[in-house]
């Protein structure tokens, strides 16, 4: 398991491990990653907001990187939201959520649930599946068998030898996917029981939630919460017209669009990524930074 800034929270959903860097006392932005990622993809970015003044502290979301699995094998968003909260209750106080990719979802879900738990959203090309209860989906009879799913899962999600060909195809800036990279998108991997975990959680990639509040327009449009969006220009994953579409349901909410990045942002751009989410907690109101702080 990592060490040095690392350690296991320990919360009413199980533990959850966490990164976390800077001031105790200097303003929270909680981190939420994406597919298949952990909490260590975001340490270029949690060291610069710690420069910039802010307490920076990145989560593992189950099943992936080093927290506990689920108990339950129940990764549906709105048990992800669960989890979250309780990892929120086990704060000092309330951050900003920054919320990646697919981890976008249970971050909003749980927003949605205990608003009083966070003081900002952001979200960085979220995977929200914006009105997808309105069309269900079952889910894929070649998921419905364990075993086949444990099989799945270890020659794809699971296979280190396939993890830069995946990153690859998130990204539009290909160069991102360096070798450092891929390493720490692999280290967790070896982890006993990660594949089983994984396996667990695939149908949730697959099948859209049918019983969320974040999947639902009004449930953006009644969010009384700053919230800001953050995305790449050239995501192919979850495109910017989903962006705009979440937008036109948050009339105070700030859409950055950054030109000539696909749907990591974080790594693909790194300089241009930081200083919008600077720009972005600069400008919510509540425990964040003056010009002069930054």
């Amino acid at each position: 398991m990592p060490d040095d800034t690392g350690r296991m929270i320990e919360t009413s959903e199980g533990a959850i491990f966490a990164l976390d860097v800077g001031d105790p006392s200097a303003p929270p932005v909680l981190f939420a990653h994406g597919t298949a990622a952990w909490s260590g993809l975001w340490r270029p970015t949690l060291s610069h907001m710690s420069d910039a003044g802010f307490r920076a502290i990145a989560f593992d979301m189950p099943p992936f990187g080093w927290s506990e699995p689920a108990q339950d094998e129940d990764y549906s968003r709105t048990r992800q939201a669960e989890r979250i909260i309780a990892l929120l209750e086990e704060l000092d106080s309330p951050p900003i959520a920054v919320a990646h990719s697919i981890g976008a979802g249970p971050v909003a879900e749980a927003v949605m649930l205990r608003p009083d738990l966070v003081s900002g959203l952001v979200i960085v090309c979220g995977a929200i599946a914006l009105e997808a209860h309105e069309s269900p989906t079952s889910e894929p009879i070649y998921l419905r068998n364990g075993l086949l799913r444990q099989g799945i899962a270890a020659t794809t999600v699971s296979n280190p030898l396939l993890t830069r060909h995946f990153l690859r195809a998130f990204l539009h800036v290909k160069q991102a996917a360096t070798p450092e990279i891929v390493s720490i998108l692999r280290n967790p991997m070896a982890r006993e029981g990660y594949t089983k975990a994984v396996a667990d959680w695939l149908p949730h990639l697959l099948v859209p939630p049918q019983n969320a509040r974040s999947t639902r327009a009004e449930s953006w449009r009644t969010l009384d919460l700053p919230v800001a969006l953050i995305w790449g220009a050239e995501d192919t994953v979850t495109p910017v017209a989903q962006a705009h579409a979440l937008h036109a349901l948050l009339s105070e909410a700030p859409l950055i669009v950054l030109p000539d990045v696909g749907h990591i942002p974080q790594i693909e751009d790194p300089e241009q990524f930081q200083t919008a989410l600077i720009d972005v907690l600069k400008a919510m109101p509540g425990p964040t930074l003056s010009k002069e702080d930054v």
